[in-house]
């Protein structure tokens, strides 16, 4: 067997990064309030040198962002729960223990019509959904703590904070999830 290859030389490994090990249930990990749910950042760009993101997502009865498409790959692994889930207008259940996979661009949307909450991980890759979390996000104590309800005042100050920032982390609003 030969071990000449026409690929590159897979690059040295770079010491500058870290073994990273995270676990959603300690406070190492942040947790964000965001549109009613709550997003713990496992793994953030910083960690894996912009290749991807890893959060775990609480997802309460109601709870889900409206219908949306990004430029950039996203996974859902359930857990625990089923989602409503919408891809390019065609609505399916998703249950625990189903993997779905949202092509960059692609209109979709995620909705918990469930009496229980939903658990699942969520692979952003690039990265960088993370950073936008981040900054619209509200810091909450734990991954199934509720984030605090906006009031008829902060809620459209939020909305506008959400879509100036979205085209900055290659996301757009849409009115449905076409």
């Amino acid at each position: 067997m030969s071990t000449t290859s026409n690929t590159e030389a897979i690059p040295t490994d770079d010491p500058r990064r870290n073994l990273v090990v995270a676990n959603a249930g300690n406070s190492n990990p942040q947790h964000l309030g965001v549109v009613g749910d709550t997003y713990t950042i496992l793994l953030s760009g910083t960690d894996t040198a912009g290749r991807f993101t890893l959060i775990d997502m609480h997802v309460p009865p109601g709870g889900g962002p409206p219908p949306h498409r990004h430029d950039f790959e996203e996974t859902f692994i359930l857990l625990d729960g089923e989602l409503q889930a919408i891809f390019r207008g065609e609505k399916r259940i998703v249950r625990a223990g189903e993997t779905i996979h949202i092509p960059a661009n692609a209109p979709h949307q995620f909705h918990n019509a469930s009496s229980d909450p939903v658990r699942m991980l969520c692979i952003c890759s690039p990265a960088g959904q993370d950073e936008f979390f981040k900054e619209v996000g509200t810091p909450v104590a734990t991954r199934t703590t509720s984030p605090p309800k906006l009031d008829a005042t902060q809620e459209p100050a939020f909305f506008r904070k959400v879509m100036e920032l979205a085209p900055k982390y290659r996301t757009e609003l849409l009115k449905e999830a076409k």
